[in-house]
């Protein structure tokens, strides 16, 4: 293979690897040996400390990862620092809704409300910090209990779940409608 070739392959694996990954491992997929193998890593080392890059390789004994240059970590915290944005589709806003109106509440049971899994919708929900594990159900299995946040509560600008709108029978209506849309949508897949 040659060395331009090379270079690209490898730092496309430890790119998208994000671990450190063994030398022998990378010489056999550029098909080359150790030595050749480590010559390109310094090389490509090299030019990201002349180009001036954010990135650098690491060696950790016979493996090699890459590594944002530490004198940067200060632009990682900033962006680090910065609120997450994240959408609810509908799917998120029903099994939420699901949630803040019957919790705590078990995934079983919200599955038996929307006819549909939820794993998904609960791992997102979950991710967003708007719901949480809030115990176990005293039942075989001792399946999870979920409930919302505090975080919840501020981004849908209530102070309690007493001060969630009541909810109508057409609503009711509306979201198992949806769910059924769902299945059958699964269904057709």
């Amino acid at each position: 293979m040659e060395r331009k070739k090379a270079k690209a392959v490898l730092e496309a694996i430890l790119f998208t690897m994000g671990d450190s990954v063994g030398i022998d491992s990378l010489a056999a997929v550029i098909e080359e040996d150790k030595k050749t193998t480590e010559e390109i890593l310094d090389e490509m080392a090299q030019d990201y400390n002349a180009q001036e890059r954010g990135i650098t390789l690491t060696k950790l004994d016979d493996a090699v990862q890459m590594c944002t240059k530490g004198e940067l970590y200060e632009y990682l915290i900033k962006i680090a620092k910065t609120p997450k944005k994240f959408a609810l589709t509908d799917t998120l806003l029903e099994t939420l809704s699901i949630i803040a109106y019957k919790q705590p509440i078990t995934r079983l049971e919200i599955e038996k409300v929307r006819g549909v899994s939820c794993d998904h919708a609960v791992n997102k929900l979950l991710e967003y910090d708007l719901i949480m594990e809030v115990g176990r159900m005293d039942a075989p299995g001792r399946p999870l209990l979920f409930g919302t946040t505090e975080q919840f509560l501020r981004s849908f600008g209530v102070k309690s779940l007493e001060d969630l709108p009541e909810l109508s029978a057409v609503q009711i209506e509306e979201f198992k409608q949806q769910a059924e849309t769902e299945v059958q949508m699964q269904l057709d897949i």
